[in-house]
């Protein structure tokens, strides 16, 4: 075995080890998160999330209890702002929920501790994703593992980043740190491939420009579909609660510690159509690429196909959420959709379906 082979060898082992390290680590934050919000269930703003869906729980309003103001000539009592649950003319005026901690100082705590494991373990994961390119001596995305390595990469980043800027969004930490460990449990079960050359199609500038954009359109699609997600269940229990409906005390928990359901509607929105001119740039991108490299810029290739179905369900949803009659929960249904296409684009396209993008096996 040359030298140049060894060393290529001992960078896919020690890329194989750190990413077996950052799902340890993942795990330390998983736990982090889920105690996060064990935590914020037993604080006051849960228990008192819980009271007010205990009595009156359809009334568009509901009272919190007077307080009472010592001054020097004697007692006052003043009433509380009153808690709007839903505006009289049918439309929200809901506060965002505190986060996942309720207000509890120890949930806060342990939510701060889970990001920063969550932090420590983006960068093994960097580390190694890294390690991986260095072994191979190209772009780390030529087969399915390295894909699944890179975007649960890059779905992380992108959460770390929200964050960094200070967004409300530290509620995405358990779901996204759930589907990252089961990502990175199918890539290193499933989907591993050994450390290998690609085929002289792949080998473009192109791959580094096409590919690159393609994981980065589909861990920001993904972050959308979890806010869109939890707009569907946190819409729902509005509506219960403005109709009269007594949710379950898990469910009240739960979804008073979310933002309103219009925040998280407009969070999934603004995230799609932040997007979608990227994703339009990956398929003119991949479109050029294909002429390149097998004469033709279109083939129909099921690769392309769906590709294009994606991006017309996407184009359909950004539509809907500007048609008066198709915003809500409507639209939601069209973006968790479109999310489906991109997933079967990747994982059911390259697993069961032939075609010119099926170079690289798994």
């Amino acid at each position: 075995m040359s030298l140049a082979a060894a060393t290529n060898e001992h960078l896919a082992s020690v890329s194989n080890t750190l990413i077996y390290s950052s799902m340890a680590v993942y795990t330390l934050a998983f736990f982090a998160y889920i105690a996060e919000w064990l935590f914020g269930s037993r604080s006051k703003v849960a228990r008192t999330a819980s009271a007010l869906t205990a009595d009156g729980a359809g009334a568009k309003r509901a009272q919190a209890p007077a307080v009472t103001v010592k001054t020097a000539g004697g007692t006052a009592v003043l009433d509380r702002p009153e808690v709007v649950v839903r505006a009289a003319a049918g439309s929200r005026d809901v506060p965002d929920g505190p986060g996942a901690h309720g207000g509890d100082e120890q949930g806060d705590m342990y939510g701060r501790i889970a990001v920063s494991l969550t932090v420590l373990s983006f960068l093994i994961e960097f580390a190694g994703v890294l390690t991986r390119a260095l072994s191979v001596r190209r772009a780390p995305w030529g087969n399915m593992y390295e894909f699944n390595i890179t975007f649960s990469t890059v779905a992380v980043g992108v959460f770390l980043v929200l964050l960094a800027l200070r967004k409300n969004v530290r509620w995405l930490g358990l779901p996204l740190i759930t589907t990252v460990l089961l990502d990175l449990g199918l890539a290193v079960t499933v989907l591993y491939t050994a450390s290998d050359q690609l085929v002289p199609a792949l080998h473009s500038y192109w791959l580094y420009i096409h590919v690159s954009t393609a994981i980065f359109c589909g861990a920001v699609f993904y972050v959308g579909a979890v806010g869109t997600i939890l707009y569907l269940f946190k819409d729902s229990y509005e509506n219960k609660l403005a109709t009269g409906g007594k949710p379950g005390r898990f469910a009240t928990s739960v979804l008073e510690r979310l933002p309103a359901s219009s925040s998280l509607d407009k969070f999934a929105y603004r995230i799609n159509a932040a997007v979608f001119p990227l994703w339009t740039f990956t398929i003119i991108a991949g479109a050029i690429w294909a002429g390149d490299a097998w004469g033709r810029y279109w083939n129909w290739d099921p690769k392309e196909t769906w590709s294009f179905i994606t991006w017309v369900a996407y184009a359909c949803y950004l539509h809907a959420r500007a048609t008066a009659g198709w915003k809500g929960r409507k639209a939601a249904y069209i973006a968790l959709i479109a999310f489906a296409c991109w997933l079967f684009n990747y994982y059911g396209v390259n697993i069961f379906v032939s075609g010119k993008h099926s170079y690289a096996g798994v």
